[in-house]
């Protein structure tokens, strides 16, 4: 199966950098490259890639919105941000606007292909330097729901159906674990991990691993 992929960067450098990372790696396809925001809206809703790399600070329509724009579209595509910047602002407002990742652009080009991949795949993609943190960061925009909010409800009357080992897998999940390190902690496979994680995102209705993440912190699974 061939990735199609959009990249959206303002700098027309760095834009050609990835684009020439992603075609000369196997499986891969650039579906074509915008300048801004507003291109990259406009791309992902005519050519349907299953990625759009997303850099943050554009003129015009930023990166965030961009991603806003493209997730709740029909498109279908996943946004994987990226970005020199590492602050918490940049990643808590990107994976609230629907992102499947978020990368820096110091990352090698073998990260930036596994992250790629990741994202399409519905898995969360974060710079290893800041995933606990950032997945921690998602909910620090207030203090915490209390018992009655409805977000916290609907979380914990959908995580009530789950089977015991599938909310120990999600409270892992939700603590910024990866499937390796779910395993170990579990004395489970890998794959047996890859299998409950499947089962959670289709009980969940959840998008990606980050909305898992999101669901386990709002029903009280995780820290």
């Amino acid at each position: 199966m061939t990735i199609r992929v959009v990249v959206a960067d303002d700098q027309a450098l760095v834009r050609a950098g990835f684009a020439g990372i992603l075609r000369l790696a196997p499986g891969f396809t650039v579906a074509g490259e915008a300048a801004d925001g507003a291109q990259a809206v406009e791309l992902a809703h005519r050519e349907r890639p299953d990625v759009v790399l997303m850099d943050v600070r554009m003129p015009g329509l930023d990166g965030i919105e961009a991603t806003r724009r493209i997730t709740a579209g029909p498109s279908g595509s996943r946004v994987l941000i990226l970005t020199t910047f590492e602050l918490d602002e940049y990643v808590r407002g990107a994976l609230h606007a629907g992102a499947g990742g978020f990368l820096l652009k110091d990352a090698e080009p073998a990260e930036l292909l596994a992250a790629t991949r990741a994202v399409a795949a519905g898995e969360a993609a974060l710079a290893p330097s800041v995933t606990r943190r950032l997945i921690a960061a998602l909910l620090a925009d207030g203090p915490p729901a209390a018992p009655e909010d409805p977000a916290r409800t609907r979380a914990r009357a959908a995580v009530a159906a789950l089977t015991g080992r599938e909310r120990e897998v999600l409270a892992l999940v939700g603590d910024g674990l990866t499937n390796p390190e779910i395993a170990a902690r579990l004395h489970i496979t890998e794959g047996t991990t890859k299998t409950h994680i499947g089962r959670l995102l289709h009980k969940l209705a959840a998008r990606d691993r980050v909305r898992l993440a999101i669901l386990a912190h709002h029903a009280g699974l995780s820290r």
